[in-house]
């Protein structure tokens, strides 16, 4: 309940708000005792006997943030790139995700953990204990198939899927630490916890998020204070580095102008009724040329708007184009308005 709580915390709502605790946290407790009640499982992860760690052992997991939050950014690079392949290759879009699925699908024959999310390998990896070029390999085939997938066209996004790479980085990490530094100790169970949320957070968003995932999966506190460590290592350098995460990134590249999950529930927020001006100057549609050049003179206003009764939109009269046309003067000047079709409404 605490990782889902923070999650609309940090990427739905944007802000820590006193005033959106209570229901927010009656939302999660709520949930997760529902689906406790009906044999859901309450967590994501069940991790036990971690060992105990002391502060020494905590400049070693914040390389580790370091290396999560560069992963983070490769992927979200490797997932651009697979794109403009596509364009200079002048692949039709709706032809790409065939393609895509062809090289995902040959992939998935070397092994199936490339595959869906990663709920299973995920478990998979904390329960089984694989060689250092096993856990590697599968770690860039499983880069590779989300950035093709991404890039070909799925739909989706990379909150699991971040979740298994940072489980399999924190792997490889105490890995390639035991063979170069095996005084230092690092066990891979930690590594995993520690990896699976830095990544996740330079992916997603949200250090207290991962932190609180971290809690509730191990239940413990000194890991829980590594972890946000790490977090927030990560994110900084994504932010300082890269700039955003995998979902606002995403955003600008539809061209929404936002840096950051605030940005897109004010964005959300935002009608056009609160953007609309009321002291726009308007005329009766049956409103000769004539009469009209006489009331607007040229310079007096960039337009005006013709209502019919009751002040009803017909569409929007440019001032230098009435006082040019060579119509009659005659000529009411609903006939002459534009976007009489395109409109607005206060709730858009």
């Amino acid at each position: 309940p605490l990782t889902g709580a923070f999650y609309g915390f940090e990427l739905v709502i944007g802000i820590y708000s006193v005033a959106n605790v209570a229901p927010v946290m009656a939302a999660a407790i709520c949930a997760s005792l529902t689906a406790e009640m009906f044999g859901g499982v309450p967590f994501p992860l069940e991790l036990s006997g971690l060992p105990n760690l002391t502060a020494s052992e905590y400049v070693p997991f914040l390389l580790l943030g370091l290396l999560g939050g560069a992963a983070s950014i490769a992927i979200m690079h490797l997932v651009s790139i697979v794109e403009r392949v596509f364009v200079r290759l002048s692949i039709d879009a709706s032809v790409r995700p065939f393609i895509g699925g062809i090289f995902v699908g040959l992939l998935g024959l070397v092994t199936p953990q490339v595959l869906s999310s990663g709920h299973g390998a995920l478990h998979r990896e904390f329960a089984m204990n694989y060689a250092l070029p096993v856990v590697a390999s599968v770690f860039v085939m499983k880069l590779a198939a989300s950035a093709i997938s991404l890039g070909s066209g799925f739909r989706g996004g990379l909150f699991f899927a971040s979740l298994f790479l940072g489980a399999l980085l924190g792997k490889v990490f105490a890995g390639v630490m035991a063979m170069t530094a095996p005084s230092v100790g690092i066990d891979p169970a930690v590594a995993a916890v520690v990896g699976m949320t830095s990544l996740a957070v330079g992916v997603v968003g949200g250090p207290l998020t991962m932190t609180f995932l971290a809690l509730e999966s191990t239940r413990d506190l000194t890991l829980t204070g590594v972890v946000l460590a790490a977090s927030i290592m990560s994110a900084i350098l994504v932010r300082e580095t890269f700039g955003y995460s995998f979902s606002t990134w995403r955003f600008h590249l539809r061209g929404e102008t936002i840096r950051s999950a605030h940005d897109v529930g004010w964005m959300r927020s935002l009608t056009v009724g609160s953007m609309m001006r009321k002291d726009v100057r308007t005329i009766p549609a049956s409103t000769t040329l004539s009469e009209f050049r006489k009331e607007v003179p040229l310079g007096s206003a960039q337009r005006v708007i013709a209502v019919e009764h009751a002040d009803q939109y017909v569409g929007m009269l440019l001032v230098p184009e009435l006082h040019s046309d060579r119509s009659d003067g005659e000529t009411p000047v609903s006939a002459l308005a534009q976007f009489k079709d395109a409109v607005l409404v206060p709730s858009m």
